[in-house]
């Protein structure tokens, strides 16, 4: 069930966030990486 869940989260957000960097300023790729570093903090954080 857990993992179904967080397969379900992963999908939403990446769909969120495809909109963002359509949305915000400047090159999206930065954005991007950005974003990526920023969900890994908080996944080691977590845990």
């Amino acid at each position: 069930m857990t993992y179904r869940t967080t397969v379900g989260w992963s999908l939403i957000t990446s769909g969120i966030v495809t909109l963002l960097l359509k949305a915000l300023p400047g090159d999206s790729l930065w954005w991007g990486i950005g974003l990526l570093l920023l969900g890994i903090a908080i996944f080691t954080v977590r845990r």
